[in-house]
């Protein structure tokens, strides 16, 4: 069993890596995945951040390769069982920290093969970070969609080998994650459905960023649910109101997928009010948007 506040290499669930894949692992990561809580979201609220415990989880770090590169992740799964349904949690511009891995451990209690890769592990260390101007010029500004988009199917390839049935593969995303949910139900045929929290809709295309969820909403492949706050400063309700639009007119073409994605907004939450660790944090609609999120996936065949 893992405790929490410990590293504990898992190189050993996966067939055929070597100590010096073990090297890179450690390499990548610098520090522990799911320990501790990135500077960069400062102040902690340590009196609401919620701690799951990891009693009766399979729990903690290992890595798989894609394309030569070990890809760091934090997993927890129920103990002992196999043929269990995966769902990706994708995190926020902060890496994988605490909160990520807490939640990783929430949906493992629900029976699930939680999987939350850290995907900024090759422009570097988010936790390094105490600046988030900084952290965003240096990192998460320098990922690129498509490198995201195939980690993501190395973590589906991994639970494949690992106890998870890839007929039953949901997504989660919580800021960037909440956008990275999107795409990758819009160009991913591994999933049956997706829940993205306050992930933004729209934006600039770029080299590295060539298209945003309005961009292709009429491609969606698998229904989401995006879970909104009334009072984020940043992801203005109009652009919700577009991707409704858009996902609307997919519909009428006949995408079943668009016709089943659906919204939430919580008309007083402002942004990351699922993270509990933070001042954002609202409890009631946080845990109503767990609820639902759980239920979605229940509906649409991933549970």
């Amino acid at each position: 069993m893992l405790d929490t506040n410990q590293t504990q290499d898992f190189s050993s669930l996966l067939p055929g890596q070597s100590s010096q894949a073990g090297a890179s692992r450690r390499t990548a990561l610098k520090v522990a995945l799911g320990v501790g809580y990135a500077a960069t979201a400062m102040p902690i609220m340590a009196q609401t951040a919620i701690k799951t415990s990891a009693e009766g989880l399979r729990s903690g770090e290992a890595i798989y390769d894609v394309e030569g590169f070990s890809v760091p992740f934090y997993f927890a799964a129920p103990e002992g069982k196999t043929n269990l349904p995966v769902v990706l949690v994708i995190q926020e511009i902060f890496g994988v920290h605490e909160y990520i891995a807490d939640t990783c451990r929430r949906f493992a209690k629900a029976g699930y093969l939680a999987i939350a890769p850290e995907l900024f592990a090759r422009q570097g260390d988010p936790s390094s970070y105490a600046q988030m101007a900084k952290l965003m010029a240096e990192v998460v500004s320098k990922v690129p969609d498509e490198q995201v988009m195939k980690d993501l199917d190395g973590a589906v390839a991994w639970a494949g080998e690992n106890g998870g049935n890839l007929k039953k593969v949901g997504i989660t995303g919580f800021c960037w994650g909440g956008r990275i949910t999107w795409l990758y139900a819009q160009q991913s045929n591994n999933i049956k459905a997706g829940v993205a929290w306050y992930g933004r809709l729209v934006g600039t295309a770029s080299e590295l960023t060539p298209k945003h969820p309005l961009d292709q909403a009429g491609q969606i492949k698998a229904p989401v649910l995006g879970l909104y706050g009334g009072q984020d400063g940043g992801i203005p309700l109009t652009t919700v109101n577009q991707m409704k639009d858009a996902l609307a007119e997919a519909a009428a073409k006949g995408n079943k997928a668009a016709k089943a994605s659906t919204f939430v907004v919580y008309k007083d939450a402002p942004h990351a009010f699922h993270a509990d660790y933070r001042p954002s944090y609202r409890k009631e609609e946080a845990a109503d948007g767990f609820a639902r999120a759980l239920a979605w996936f229940k509906s649409h065949g991933v549970a």
